[in-house]
């Protein structure tokens, strides 16, 4: 029998994720919208997966993520996103994800992603892995993006998606001086000077929703 555990801040998609196991035989669900119930249930019970958003509000599933490792680091933990790129994917199989699946995967795939990783393997989508392949080939150049730590990353996509420093902040539950001093560290990163470049760039680079 399979104990997994759905973080979504959206029910309605929890319940979706549950009704596409609903003739397998044996598997019990727990549900999770916010990190900490997250993390509280992640101590208070055992789990065989965490199928968990990676776009989760508040801190944010990579944060959760690096959280369930550093408690558990034997638990598997299969990222479910809004995003396709590989940029996404990459961020979250370096912090421990065992497998990495779209929300609009076809019902099958979702299945098969979440037997493999319960069996102890790893599972990210045939296009998605030669998309990530092609990276790592000789002359393959980085996007700028990818020299930003995670926190500033969500920086990024934030204030990308039109989110002012003080929206920003709320979301993250940080202090708008905090915020200000990623959004600085970004611009240098990036070699830009405005949030319109990275609004820009956001956009074409898809990375907000």
């Amino acid at each position: 029998m399979a104990r997994i555990l759905i973080v979504d801040d959206h029910a309605v998609l929890r319940e979706g994720v549950k009704r596409f196991f609903e003739k397998q035989p044996g598997t019990t669900f727990g549900e999770a919208g916010t990190a900490h119930d997250a993390i509280k249930l992640a101590r208070e019970q055992d789990w065989d997966l965490v199928v968990l958003d990676i776009s989760l509000g508040g801190r944010g599933g990579l944060e959760v993520l690096k959280e369930l490792k550093q408690s558990h680091p034997a638990l598997p933990v299969l990222m479910l996103s809004m995003h396709s790129g590989e940029q996404f994917a990459r961020r979250a199989l370096k912090a421990g994800a065992s497998g990495y699946v779209t929300k609009d995967s076809p019902r099958a795939e979702l299945i098969r992603a979440v037997n493999q990783v319960l069996g102890g393997g790893r599972y990210i989508s045939p296009l998605l892995a030669e998309k990530l392949v092609f990276d790592l080939e000789p002359g393959a150049g980085g996007a700028l993006h990818e020299a930003l730590s995670d926190r500033e990353f969500e920086v990024l996509r934030l204030i990308a998606s039109g989110k002012t420093v003080s929206e920003v902040a709320n979301v993250l539950s940080l202090s708008e001086s905090t915020i200000s001093t990623y959004r600085s560290r970004i611009l240098e990163k990036m070699g830009m000077k405005t949030n319109a470049e990275l609004t820009y760039y956001g956009i074409r680079n898809n990375l907000v929703e």
